[in-house]
């Protein structure tokens, strides 16, 4: 059963914009350290740091209201095939077990200027 969808469209340069201007200051208050050590390790980080943003966007959009979610309660990881996947913590990690959301699909994509990502949350039938 779906519980929730979200999705979210982002342009590359603004959140480049935005890392150039707050640095550290907003990396840390957005991403969690393997993140940001995963995209800085790729030839344009901005790009990868973008889709994981719009990610945590699409996550949050998906719950709706129903908690108030911090930007490192959500990570975007990528399993040994390289597809990238939701890990919830904190919070987050509470607020679906409480639901009983036992799968965060995720997508993301880019195309030079912008990327987007899309989100749905699956529930357990009760």
């Amino acid at each position: 059963m779906i519980y929730g969808v979200g999705i979210d469209l982002i342009k590359i340069e603004r959140l480049k914009k935005v890392i150039e201007k707050w640095e550290d200051r907003f990396l840390k208050r957005v991403f969690t350290q393997g993140e940001i050590a995963y995209c800085y390790e790729k030839k344009q980080p901005y790009l990868s740091l973008a889709v994981r943003f719009a990610a945590k966007e699409a996550l949050i959009k998906a719950i709706g209201s129903a908690v108030p979610v911090s930007f490192t309660d959500i990570e975007v990881i990528n399993i040994a095939s390289g597809k990238p996947v939701l890990k919830m913590h904190g919070r987050l990690e509470d607020f679906f077990r409480e639901k009983f959301i036992k799968k965060a699909h995720l997508s993301l994509s880019h195309e030079h200027e912008y990327g987007i990502a899309c989100v749905i949350l699956e529930r357990e039938e009760r």
